[in-house]
């Protein structure tokens, strides 16, 4: 199934043509609006350095869950 995404929304330009693996192994700056500072409080918080590691981490994963079951009701 193929996925369809606008990454421009979503990345710093940068990293806008990057292939999957690579922005998922790129610093949470590359995400866009996660500053310098914003990503170092995210690492020194949670231990999470990459796109990746934040995608999986259990806490955004628990806080997707829940706004996800409010989204529905």
């Amino acid at each position: 199934m193929a996925i369809n995404a606008d990454l421009h929304k979503v990345l710093d330009k940068a990293w806008q043509d990057k292939s999957l693996e690579e922005i998922l192994d790129a610093p949470v700056e590359a995400l866009a609006g996660v500053s310098a500072a914003g990503g170092k409080s995210i690492r020194d918080a949670l231990g999470v350095k990459t796109i990746g590691e934040l995608g999986r981490n259990k806490y955004f994963k628990a806080a997707q869950a829940l706004a996800a079951l409010a989204d529905a009701s």
